[in-house]
């Protein structure tokens, strides 16, 4: 269903952008003839949210050239999903960006399905919508901690650890795990939500609210904190466009594209949410974007808990879905087939499909070719850290060293995802 059909969300309009010089550069080369130092900024490096490495000419304090050198984290996800069947792909995802686990996995398990065409069942839907807005939170609150420890603030960063646990407590009492769980999988999720969900669910709600609005005046209240962040890294609704970023970064400089709203999924186009934007696109904006959506996540996270439908939580597809656990114990047919299925795997008839979910980092879409086989012949994920990566060296350049920092924090970025 797209927005227009939705009566209740408002149009997203195609935003284009401006006259902008192509190609946007991603490499800005230092002057010459100059006297200048060139250092690197990692790859190790304790204000760089993973292994990256910057390669900085500075005048004096002033960054007058910037080069990203990414590849140090040397997974090859998407070359390992090449040679897993499907059912095996699914625990894969969640290890590309360890922060936006479970986005990984709508996005794979998404992609999957619409090629073998199999109907999610509406409370599974819904499930995963609050999962999603739940893991949302879960890595917004990292990034929101992970701020106050570049500039030295490392309460903060306690705090919001302390909400995080509460958010990682929701996904064990469900999943048995806190991270990387495989919860969705071909046809719906693994297991319905368990009783007392509902009652520890609700508490969250109502106390994490509570909690942003501390946070907001730990952060917006402080001046040190609006000094070392407004005004830098910023980013015009135009250029950003053109550097192709999505999710916060791009919201931020004032463009109100989610795709959410833009292109619902699950059951997104029966939520009520705003979409939280900025006006100036600065590291300040940034911030404040991410700290926002938390209240939008928890109101969409409520929605769910007071609109959940009733019904299965699994589709009824023999073909490429794992039976149900307690028929293994008594049912010789149901155990040959779920030993088939998780050993063989299934064919997919040969075709291509891009999926994508707003991840918390932005637009996260897997691009999935099959050739009728067991196994992808071609998987390719969209990695919103990868492209926002290419928009430092534009952010960071005339800034001072040390605002450096701020502008690589303020992007997000997982090199895990970026290194894929």
């Amino acid at each position: 269903m797209s927005a227009t059909e939705h009566a209740s969300a408002p149009v997203v309009p195609l935003w284009q952008p401006a006259q902008v010089p192509s190609p946007t550069p991603s490499k800005i080369d230092p002057p010459e003839g100059e006297d200048l130092i060139t250092v690197n900024f990692g790859p190790n490096h304790p204000s760089t949210h993973g292994v990256l490495r910057l390669i900085v000419t500075l005048d004096g304090e002033v960054v007058v050239g910037l080069d990203a050198d990414i590849g140090y984290v040397h997974t090859g996800f998407e070359k390992n999903f090449e040679q897993k069947t499907y059912w095996k792909g699914i625990p894969y995802a969640p290890r590309m960006d360890y922060l936006a686990f479970f986005a990984n996995e709508l996005a794979y398990v998404g992609a999957v399905e619409r090629l073998i065409e199999i109907e999610v069942p509406e409370r599974a839907q819904w499930i995963r919508t609050l999962f999603a807005e739940l893991n949302r939170i879960h890595s917004h609150l990292i990034f929101l901690g992970t701020s106050g420890v570049e500039l030295g603030a490392i309460s903060l960063f306690f705090y919001c650890l302390r909400e995080r646990d509460r958010v990682l407590d929701l996904f064990e009492m469900v999943t048995g795990v806190r991270m990387h769980d495989r919860y969705p999988q071909f046809g719906g999720v693994a297991e319905d939500l368990p009783r007392g969900f509902y009652a520890e669910a609700k508490r969250f709600c109502h106390d994490v609210p509570l909690r942003i609005d501390e946070y907001l005046d730990l952060v917006a209240g402080n001046s040190v904190w609006r000094d070392r962040y407004r005004g830098i890294g910023t980013i015009d609704a135009a250029t950003a466009i053109a550097m192709g970023l999505s999710g916060p970064n791009l919201r931020a400089s004032g463009v109100p594209f989610d795709l959410r709203r833009a292109e619902p999924y699950l059951a997104y186009d029966k939520m009520d949410f705003d979409i939280v934007t900025g006006e100036r696109g600065d590291a300040f904006d940034r911030l404040m974007c991410r700290t926002k959506e938390m209240y939008e996540s928890v109101k969409i996270i409520d929605q769910c808990l007071e609109g959940m439908p009733s019904g299965p939580v699994m589709a009824d597809d023999r073909k490429h879905v794992l039976p149900p656990r307690h028929e293994l114990q008594t049912s010789m047919e149901s155990l040959i087939h779920h030993f088939k299925l998780v050993t063989e795997g299934f064919r997919v008839k040969a075709n291509q499909i891009y999926y994508t979910v707003e991840s918390p980092r932005g637009e996260f879409g897997c691009f999935l070719v099959s050739d009728g086989g067991p196994k992808p012949w071609r998987i390719h994920f969209r990695a919103p850290s990868f492209v926002s990566l290419q928009s430092t060296a534009m952010m960071a350049v005339n800034r001072y060293i040390a605002d450096l920092i701020v502008v690589v924090g303020s992007l997000d970025g997982v090199m895990g995802e970026a290194d894929r």
